[in-house]
């Protein structure tokens, strides 16, 4: 894809982004961004894309308003995850060691059940495990065990959660988010 399609695409995502209007945001979501977002899902505004493609998100889930989503070495979001306000996920980062700072990463996957605070950041190559609780202001730096729950900088397992199974209800949409 031609560089400034791409960066007009991204730009044209930002826009929608702050649209008061599910329907139409997840709309240009799935159909121009290539996100998988299922009817159960919810993205709240403000939501910003660093990528096209590459982002799967599971059923009943919720991602918080003002998400940045980098999906360009593949994000992948599980079933029934809670993600709250401001969340910061990268798949891509500069190699600090190499001269010229190439690009690399890894994809990042958060898996079912989880419920992820506010303001988190989730670095490349990282993988939550199903029913991880991650505090807010947490910065993943390496994977996380499963039915955990986390906290700090980096962030690290504190205690462990019960397991259980749950729907979330995303039949509900706040107005005007």
């Amino acid at each position: 894809m031609h560089a400034v399609v791409y960066w007009g695409l991204l730009w044209c995502a930002t826009v929608v982004g702050n649209v008061p209007s599910h329907t139409l945001r997840n709309a240009f979501y799935r159909h121009v961004l290539k996100i998988t977002l299922p009817r159960t899902s919810i993205v709240y505004w403000g939501a910003r894309f660093f990528g096209r493609g590459g982002l799967v998100i599971g059923h009943h889930t919720i991602v918080g308003d003002h998400a940045f989503l980098d999906s360009r070495r593949g994000l992948t979001i599980g079933n029934n995850v809670n993600i709250a306000s401001e969340l910061r996920v990268w798949t891509a980062e500069h190699d600090v060691d190499v001269p010229g700072l190439p690009t690399t990463g890894a994809p990042v996957t958060i898996g079912d059940l989880c419920f992820i605070g506010s303001r988190v950041t989730i670095l490349p190559g990282v993988t939550i495990g199903e029913g991880v609780v991650v505090g807010a202001g947490a910065v993943v730096t390496k994977d996380l065990p499963p039915w955990t729950v986390c906290f700090g900088v980096p962030a690290r397992p504190v205690r462990a959660r019960a397991r259980s199974e749950y729907t979330l209800s995303t039949s509900e949409r706040a107005l005007f988010q």
